[in-house]
């Protein structure tokens, strides 16, 4: 109740207000109201109070649509045989100035004694003593912007709205605006017109002017949206405030920036998809600069008999325009010729007041303007549009043959008197009708119609242009024009706007949103293209463009070679440590049965050396053209190091045991640590056998080899560091047994440094690219191996060629004696 309660105190606010403005308000009885939302007055002026406004800029065209409301309405009523008989169609209509505020206003006015609003605020216990409702469906508004604000408030009651002007196709979505119909199509259609109208003449760059509202906002977008899917170009967007027209300075300043942009443009066309008076004043600007283009007018604007006949109108060049299927209302021209033949209304009364009659004398000449301070019947009467009136005229003849099915009417009578909004919305849903030669239903609210095409012939009039229409599209349909005009347009297009421009070599013609349309653009990092506006070319496989881009160059190979200085480096230390295997071979042959030959692991030390020439040997595979089969070499020196590192771990466990045992002890030792090792590279091998990679850059074809598993790779590096820890464990242990060839110390710093050594390599191994990754990979072998012989078989040699006093067994029995008493003393003490 409360609710209730203060939507009816908000309308007599509302009504008093109403009554201080000079909007108008019309109403005529009758047992069915049909409401009317018109924009009778044009702008409507604020003082600071929100509620202190004013209209102003009475149209006279405005005036004339809403007679033709009224006269459509009357011609049901008075139709023989009638349509709906015994029922007498009424109207309430009200001058929205075409502002939301006032249309809401007006709108909450018309719907407030609804039953269905009731039935929202009031519990179903609670009986209304509001009187019954008579608006039943409401014509209006014009505005997209304004239709948008009264749709959401008709839906509440399920009040049917017929637009005959808001083309917004934000009003198509029904989940939103379901009571929501009109009788012109939705900008979704118009905006596609347009497209084809550009297509057809074969122009390839537009620029789009439109304005932040309902209307401008998503013509705009949908217009940007299906030019992008398409070979036109968007020079530029320029969308217009909604208080573009509210500050002069303001308003100045912008249509100079818009002037500049227009005068800097290529585009073809310019597309003003606005509200009318919007377009006036960027008109009057182009008029005043001279600026001649060819324009293409939305249906805000296409027709208007204000635009057209402005002043220096014909300098403007050309223009094209979509407006609603056009015919003429039956009857309704003549009735303005004869001054509405005696009728009278509220709304008549007050044009007669501001504009009274010319002159008694029909023989009088007057000049005919929408600036006419009376009234002419003749002027009248050519002031009458073939559009919106139209439009208007279809909405209420719905609105009847809705009432007639509802109602069930004959010619006699009906069978019905009651019904309610809901009913009334779901019959004129399916309402299908022929009005003259024209066929209307509607589809999810929007009509069955399409679009005339005009034109702005200024050959035919010395005063302004006569609109001419020149053909016609159809939702979904192709354009339809006279050949002999896409001919003619399409040759102007080609000496009066050439937007295409030479672009050099390693450019082409490209196009980017919301700029300029034909840009030269340098073709991507691998085309190519010889200029001219060639479309830029992709290179072939191995090729990459020039540094201008003008033509292709054959990418160059590049892997290690052998003539590369890592290369080389490689090489000779790879041989060097082959050279030092043979001489240490050679010795410890020489002195296989003296005690520094049985302490360094005895026949292992020949195994040990076998597996350092093997993984020198492997650096080898390295350099070169990479091969499938060479790309073994970490697999297989991950097994060679492992045998090392076998071999190193038997001569410590047999120092261990003790160093007089048989050599051929230790031989199971190296054959189950190496067996494992073995045993992981022929999986890695056999499963995932590593191979060559093509590695494509921007000048470079990289050749390598490439793990296609890391798996095995990681598996074999965790095993060896496993042997190394375990060989450096055992070491720490034997340091305290008597060594006199500082065995056990030797490895201790051998195997450290194997750790950190590939403690370093991994993560460079792994984070590094190019042909110099498997170099650090080779030079991981080479120092691991120089380790080992540095740290574990040179010193041995050294003491086999210039010590020989401590190799033999005198020497070995007085270093354990030494330090078997060494011991005891430490243990007395």
């Amino acid at each position: 109740m409360l609710l209730l309660k203060l939507l009816v105190t908000f309308m007599s606010v509302f009504h008093s207000h109403s009554e201080n403005n000079t909007g108008l308000h019309v109403y005529s009885p009758g047992d069915i109201i049909i409401g009317g939302l018109f924009p009778i007055h044009l702008i409507l002026k604020r003082n600071e109070m929100p509620e202190d406004f004013f209209c102003r800029n009475y149209s006279v065209q405005m005036f004339l649509r809403t007679q033709g409301m009224i006269y459509a309405i009357e011609e049901i009523n008075q139709r023989t045989p009638r349509l709906l008989p015994n029922i007498t169609l009424g109207y309430d209509i009200y001058d929205t100035c075409g502002d939301v505020s006032l249309a809401i206003k007006a709108t909450l006015q018309l719907v407030k004694n609804q039953s269905e609003l009731q039935s929202c605020l009031l519990p179903d216990h609670i009986n209304s003593s509001l009187p019954k409702p008579q608006t039943k469906v409401v014509i209006g508004e014009r505005y997209s912007e304004v239709s948008t604000a009264v749709a959401r408030i008709l839906a509440l009651p399920s009040v049917t709205q017929i637009s005959y002007a808001s083309s917004s196709e934000v009003l198509s979505k029904k989940f939103k605006f379901p009571t929501f119909f009109r009788t012109v199509p939705s900008d979704e259609f118009q905006t596609k017109a347009i497209y084809e109208l550009v297509k057809e003449f074969n122009w390839k760059t537009v620029a789009i002017v439109g304005s932040d509202d309902e209307y401008g906002k998503y013509g705009s977008n949908r217009l940007q949206y299906i030019f992008s899917k398409s070979d036109v170009c968007v020079d530029f967007v320029e969308i217009l405030s909604g208080d573009f027209l509210e500050s002069s300075s303001d308003t100045n300043e912008i249509l100079m920036d818009l002037k500049d942009k227009i005068d800097d443009s290529l585009a073809e066309a310019i597309i003003m998809f606005t509200k009318g008076t919007f377009v006036e004043a960027i008109l009057k600007a182009v008029i005043e600069n001279n600026m001649n283009r060819t324009w293409i007018a939305s249906d805000s604007w296409s027709i208007s008999a204000k635009l057209s006949t402005m002043p220096g109108i014909e300098k403007i060049g050309q223009v094209f325009g979509f407006t609603f299927k056009r015919n003429e209302v039956p009857g309704f021209r003549d009735l303005v010729r004869s001054m509405f033949n005696g009728s009278e209304n509220d709304l008549l009364e007050y044009h007669l007041s501001h504009y009274p009659l010319c002159s008694d004398d029909p023989e009088e000449i007057i000049e005919c303007n929408l600036s006419m301070e009376c009234s002419d019947p003749k002027c009248l009467a050519k002031f009458v549009d073939q559009d919106e009136s139209y439009s208007i005229y279809l909405a209420v003849q719905v609105i009847a043959e809705g009432l007639r099915r509802l109602l069930k009417c004959d010619i006699h009578s009906c069978e019905r008197t009651e019904f309610t909004a809901f009913e009334l919305l779901e019959e004129i849903q399916k309402v299908n009708i022929t009005v003259n030669t024209t066929n209307l239903y509607f589809r999810d609210g929007d009509p069955s119609l399409g679009y005339d095409i005009v034109y702005w012939n200024k050959s035919k009039s010395n005063q302004g242009m006569r609109i001419e229409p020149i053909g016609e599209y159809w939702p979904n349909e192709t354009i339809t024009l006279p050949e002999d005009l896409s001919k003619t347009m399409k040759s102007i297009n080609v000496t009066v706007f050439q937007c295409y421009k030479t672009c050099n070599p390693g450019e082409m013609l490209t196009k980017e949103s919301g700029e300029c349309c034909f840009k030269c653009k340098k073709c991507s990092a691998k085309h190519y293209s010889p200029g001219n506006g060639t479309e830029c070319v992709l290179c072939g496989k191995h090729q990459y463009p020039s540094t201008l881009k003008d033509k292709c160059l054959n990418k160059t190979v590049d892997f290690l070679f052998w003539t590369d200085p890592a290369s080389i480096i490689l090489a000779v230390f790879a041989g060097l440590i082959i050279i030092i295997v043979i001489v240490f071979a050679v010795v410890i042959k020489l002195n296989c049965s003296t005690p520094v030959v049985k302490a360094t692991g005895g026949c292992l030390c020949f195994l040990e050396l076998l597996s350092l020439l093997f993984n020198a040997c492997l650096i080898f595979n390295f350099p070169g053209t990479p091969r499938d089969r060479s790309c073994v070499g970490i697999p297989l020196f991950c097994f060679g190091i492992s045998l090392s590192l076998s071999c190193i771990l038997a001569n410590l466990l047999q120092i261990q045991r003790s160093w007089i045992k048989k050599c051929s002890q230790s031989i199971p030792t190296v054959i189950i640590f190496s067996g494992i090792s073995l045993s992981l590279t022929v999986s890695w091998l056999t499963i995932f056998p590593p191979g060559v990679s093509e590695d494509e850059e921007t000048e470079t074809i990289l050749y390598q080899c490439r793990m296609k598993e890391q798996h095995f790779f990681f598996a074999s590096i965790a095993y060896n560091a496993f042997l190394g820890i375990t060989c450096l464990l055992v070491a720490f242990k034997s340091k305290q047994l008597p060594d006199l060839y500082k065995n056990a110390s030797l490895i201790i710093v051998s195997m450290g440094l194997f750790l950190i050594v590939w403690i370093i390599f991994l993560p460079l191994f792994l984070s590094l690219k190019g042909k110099y990754k498997h170099a650090i990979g080779a030079a991981t072998i080479l120092i691991s191996s120089y380790n080992i012989l540095g740290c574990h078989l040179a010193p041995k040699c050294y003491i086999m060629l210039f010590r020989k006093e401590l190799n033999n067994e005198n020497a070995v029995s007085e270093y354990i004696r030494k330090h078997n008493e060494h011991k005891s003393l430490a243990v007395v003490k």
